[in-house]
């Protein structure tokens, strides 16, 4: 009888720690951001993007893009790139398209140099403003 509840007791502990191993691996990009900190930096960037401000065009692009990396990294996507980082989150991104044009974009103003108009700018910060909420980041 003594055997018996050490073994039930054993198993219960086994299937216990199976259970939290389990849960632990499928909340990766689960994890909570503080969503003021996401709002208040988005509408910032939004605020500083101005038809009449051609320099606004770049700037807001390349700071939108960083603020999607930051809550990707939080969530807990991996990759050594932010490429690699929105491969991984693919599955939790309503418009991928979007995301990965704004992305390409976001590229191209920073390794190539290149003209970009504020429809290119608004466009892109669509995207990565959707990518955002996907995340719960907005």
């Amino acid at each position: 009888m003594d055997q018996s509840i050490i073994f039930m007791f054993a198993a219960v502990i086994i299937v216990g720690a199976m259970l939290f191993g389990i849960i632990g691996l499928t909340k990766q990009g689960k994890r909570y951001l503080n969503v003021e900190h996401y709002r208040v930096k988005w509408l910032d960037i939004e605020r500083r993007l101005k038809s009449d401000e051609p320099s606004s065009f770049k700037l807001c692009v390349m700071d939108a893009d960083s603020l999607l990396d930051k809550a990707l990294k939080e969530r807990g996507f991996r990759g050594q790139t932010m490429g690699e980082r929105l491969k991984s989150a693919t599955k939790s991104l309503s418009n991928t398209h979007g995301v990965w044009s704004a992305h390409k974009l976001r590229n191209q103003i920073a390794h190539e140099d290149i003209r970009v108009s504020y429809d290119q700018s608004r466009t892109a910060l669509s995207g990565f403003k959707q990518a955002l909420k996907d995340l719960g980041a907005i």
